[in-house]
């Protein structure tokens, strides 16, 4: 009689707490930004329609972000209208993948260096070293992160930038959005 009393009570404390669970995480995501409907960025827009220009002539629009997906997934649409790239750089914790609209990029990931042109794709995973250079005068890509991380942040930061960081000061800003430099760009001369 007490197992099948202290049965019926565990069964009945289980299925409350499970439901006291459901609810706290159906509240913490309302509680969030995320997006309960579909949406439509346009071109040329960002989500928020803040504009984001990384050495002050390349926009870097947010096209999806951490608010809209509970920090799982951004998207960025780039415009490059200058040759290079960002340092030889590892994301602990973010996978990386580029979809090239425009252009014709040269990436390194994990030592091994590729050549991609309109179409293309390439996924770049966490904690591996990687980086890209434009090698056209214009160049257009899609890239993702995933998860989200600090990638908003970090590009609202480069963006305020009015010069190009020293060495130092550039790795200290990847380091403030966990991301760590582990060597120089490419070469695109």
């Amino acid at each position: 009689m007490q197992r099948r009393k202290f049965l019926s009570s565990a069964t009945m404390a289980s299925t409350v707490a499970v439901t006291a669970a459901l609810g706290t995480a159906s509240s913490e995501a309302k509680a969030h930004d995320r997006t309960e409907k579909g949406f439509v960025v346009k071109a040329g827009q960002s989500r928020f329609g803040e504009t984001t220009r990384l050495g002050g002539i390349n926009p870097n629009d947010i096209k999806i972000s951490a608010r809209d997906t509970d920090g799982l997934l951004t998207v960025f649409e780039y415009l490059g209208n200058e040759k290079g790239g960002p340092p030889l750089h590892l994301h602990p914790h973010q996978d990386e993948i580029f979809c090239v609209i425009e252009g014709r990029y040269l990436f390194e990931v994990g030592g091994e260096k590729h050549q991609l042109a309109a179409g293309d794709t390439i996924f770049l995973p966490r904690q591996v070293p990687h980086t890209f250079a434009q090698l056209t005068e214009h160049g257009k890509m899609i890239f993702f992160f995933q998860p989200s991380g600090k990638m908003e942040e970090f590009f609202r930061k480069l963006g305020t930038l009015k010069s190009e960081p020293s060495p130092p000061e550039g790795a200290q800003l990847f380091a403030d959005h966990d991301m760590q430099v582990v060597g120089p760009p490419l070469n695109v001369d």
